[in-house]
């Protein structure tokens, strides 16, 4: 999907954040996401000049940005994804109830799992005091 709107991964994930978490500073998209603030800057930059963010002063800090999503390019990322997403109907096509339940029993052990393993990774982090890879500057 990155490669269809012209972004590149790290590009369209943090534009993902933006428009799932609302605006936000460019500090705030760089903790959330471990980039660094210089990487960060890349990134808005390109966002910025695809006309897919905005920059606005911060209300109550003049000295920084927050980055809005623009309205009418998301309109148009979503369109495209419409587009290649089937119709839920034929996802389950051919499958029986004990089918479908077998499924869903596993997708929820699935979520479940990997929320827990995000939380143990969370808490050895907030244990340890560091991130568990060394953080790459530029």
């Amino acid at each position: 999907m990155a490669e269809r709107l012209g972004l590149g991964p790290s590009d369209h994930k943090c534009l993902d954040l933006l428009v799932e978490r609302g605006s936000m500073t460019g500090s705030q998209l760089a903790a959330i996401t471990g980039l660094t603030t210089g990487a960060i800057t890349g990134v808005v930059n390109r966002l910025e000049a695809a006309g897919y963010v905005q920059r606005q002063p911060d209300p109550d800090d003049r000295r920084k940005q927050v980055l809005t999503p623009v309205p009418e390019r998301i309109q148009e990322i979503q369109d495209v994804f419409r587009s290649v997403r089937p119709a839920p109907e034929t996802l389950v096509e051919g499958f029986d109830a004990d089918q479908l339940a077998a499924i869903a029993e596993f997708l929820a052990r699935a979520s479940d799992f990997a929320r827990e393993r995000a939380a143990a990774l969370r808490a050895q982090v907030l244990t340890d005091g560091r991130p568990p890879h060394p953080r790459r500057t530029p």
